[in-house]
């Protein structure tokens, strides 16, 4: 009888211990969601998105807080210093902080400045089953995909082909480039420039080229914008409104908007392709705060006034910053890589279609070479949203 007793105790302890490990085993291999107090599911696994402050980058502080609002159990938004130049140290040691919760399985970072690497190294050091991605930063592309999960990009080069395109396909028969000597100077810039006059001529379209006084060494933007709005005016009388015009600088696009307005030439895209760029502030448009992210009925009143003005299908862009969409992608594509394991975020293809999925952008993604004879990056994306006409 004793020993029948003991048996029974020790089969009781042997399912106490088996069910035990069951619910550890759960934990362990990585279950998306367990229950909480409330009887509500709550997330078992968290994404740390770290960018810079409000008043430092609004767009990008603005969609990762919207993905925190959207995700409050699994996105944990933080920020940058606000002097992160001077506060380097400060800056790594918050994304290395990351890595001490045990439920962190991916940190996004998403800052247009580069010093930021070290930190992301260290995470892969010390946590390398968490997923990094960044939604830009700008260290060494090369030391960026040997150490990042994935990186995220717009390619700036290639939109010297695609706007190039895009003008033609819009009538274009003249493109008309303005810069200035330090923005030429600029690596990206230069290709994105010899690449849109490169396509110009494979597409039989006329290039001109016009220098303006320079921002960056002058008397700031007045000079520059006072030339643009007396040798725009020379320029179309000269080629007619069957021009395309491109600036290489943000604050040009208030004049050049607003004189494709009057004369009527063509704005394929600019060079921050987004519905918030000159357009609201040329075209006086009335946006709520409750409407400023709204970026689908912002994109209709912009459409309304080209038509106004007689300009459907003469200006364009991106139909949503670059500096919006990329974190949300982010956040989105973390969770994809979290919970479906088999997921190849290493085929732009897929990248491409999940955006399209996801996002409702059509994107297509590539692999970034840093120079013409090298290898492509296997971690490194850059990508080109189709963008769209008023």
């Amino acid at each position: 009888m004793r020993n029948k007793v003991l048996s029974l105790v020790l089969l009781l302890l042997l399912m106490v211990s088996v069910l035990a490990g069951c619910g550890n085993q759960a934990t362990q291999t990585g279950e998306v969601n367990q229950t909480g107090q409330d009887g509500q599911e709550a997330a078992a696994y968290k994404i740390g998105v770290v960018t810079p402050t409000l008043s430092t980058s609004e767009d990008e502080f603005r969609a990762a807080d919207m993905m925190a609002k959207k995700y409050p159990d699994i996105v944990k938004h933080i920020t940058l210093p606000e002097n992160f130049s001077t506060e380097i140290e400060t800056g790594l040691s918050q994304i290395i902080s990351l890595a001490d919760d045990p439920q962190m399985k991916a940190i996004i970072v998403i800052s247009g400045q580069a010093g930021l690497l070290p930190a992301l190294q260290k995470v892969e050091e010390i946590r390398s089953d968490i997923i990094t991605i960044t939604a830009p930063i700008w260290d060494d592309p090369v030391l960026m995909s040997k150490y990042v999960d994935v990186n995220l990009d717009t390619d700036w080069v290639k939109r010297g082909e695609t706007i190039a395109k895009k003008a033609h396909e819009m009538g274009a028969k003249i493109l008309i480039h303005y810069s200035f000597p330090t923005h030429l100077a600029k690596e990206v810039i230069a290709q994105r420039k010899d690449m849109m006059q490169k396509t110009c001529e494979e597409l039989g379209m006329e290039w001109v080229e016009v220098v303006t006084p320079d921002p960056q060494t002058g008397s700031g933007t007045g000079p520059m914008l006072q030339f643009l709005r007396e040798d725009i005016p020379r320029q179309i009388e000269k080629y007619g409104p069957d021009t395309n015009i491109f600036g290489t600088n943000c604050p040009m696009y208030d004049v050049i908007i607003d004189e494709a307005l009057k004369l009527k030439f063509m704005v394929a895209e600019q060079c921050c392709p987004t519905p918030t760029q000159a357009y609201p502030t040329v075209m006086g448009l009335e946006i709520s705060e409750e409407d400023a992210w709204d970026f689908d009925k912002i994109n209709d009143m912009i459409r309304e006034k080209a038509a106004a003005a007689g300009m459907t299908g003469r200006l364009g862009g991106w139909p949503v910053p670059v500096t919006v969409f990329l974190p949300q992608y982010a956040v989105e594509l973390a969770k994809k890589m979290i919970e479906d394991p088999g997921f190849d975020y290493k085929n732009v293809e897929q990248l491409n279609q999940f955006a399209q999925d996801v996002m409702g952008y059509k994107v297509t993604f590539s692999k970034f070479k840093p120079n013409a004879e090298g290898p492509e990056l296997e971690n490194y994306n850059v990508m080109i949203m189709d963008s769209i006409l008023y």
